[in-house]
């Protein structure tokens, strides 16, 4: 068997399940943030679509979000979130998938979306993470294949995005995150990698984005990934 950053099975279905509630929860959260400001009745065209792309894909449309994402991003030429979060849904639909084409596909599309956001915004930690992200993809689809080629890429994107944004909570996670997948894959004690996790919380419960549509999930995770630890 080769390397996989998901030592057991059932770790990287409940990977994906603790993914898809973070991007629910962000949902919500971003409707609460419209409601709270006071500007739901008067929204752009943007707000109105990146919600609508939100609640797509929070009632399980994914495939119908991202097309609502990517509508966005050609008309919102100077905004990366758009080309973000469109990527992010193929990443995620990726995890699990066993069709090597379709998983070509997806993963090819968000590596696109994730180049279209680079260009726009460069040296963001947010990109790099999601960057991070899609390579976890691939190795947890083929450990043997891309495990040798890609683990090293995943490392030093982290260290990247730790570098430019040390106190951004997606950063400090998803890095624990692989380092406990790489050593329970080794047989090696991932307690040590804990307190970074509960560090992630601390950062969560301080973290103000940028807008309501910029990035925030990631605390169901960090919360999943500490029942562990106990």
């Amino acid at each position: 068997m080769g390397y996989s950053l998901f030592k057991y099975p059932g770790e990287l279905k409940i990977f994906v399940i603790e993914f898809k509630k973070q991007i629910i929860m962000q949902k919500l959260a971003i409707i609460l943030a419209l409601l709270v400001t006071g500007i739901l009745a008067s929204q752009t065209d943007y707000e109105k679509g990146m919600q609508k792309a939100f609640e797509l894909w929070g009632n399980n449309n994914p495939a119908e979000a991202s097309n609502v994402f990517e509508r966005i991003a050609k008309a919102e030429t100077d905004n990366w979130l758009p080309s973000y979060y469109a990527a992010q849904i193929n990443i995620v639909s990726s995890f699990g998938e066993k069709d090597i084409e379709k998983l070509k596909a997806q993963l090819g599309k968000a590596q696109d979306l994730i180049n279209e956001a680079t260009a726009i915004s460069k040296n963001n930690p947010e990109i790099l993470v999601l960057q991070a992200l899609l390579h976890t993809a691939w190795v947890a689809y083929d450990g043997a294949t891309y495990g040798m080629t890609l683990s090293g890429k995943v490392v030093a994107l982290y260290a990247q995005a730790e570098q430019l944004a040390p106190q951004n909570p997606r950063v400090v996670l998803n890095k624990a995150d692989w380092a406990m997948g790489g050593a329970r894959f080794f047989g090696q004690d991932t307690t040590p990698f804990c307190k970074d996790v509960e560090r992630s919380l601390e950062l969560f419960a301080n973290f103000k984005p940028e807008s309501p549509f910029h990035p925030k999930w990631g605390k169901h995770r960090a919360e999943q990934i500490m029942q562990s630890c106990k």
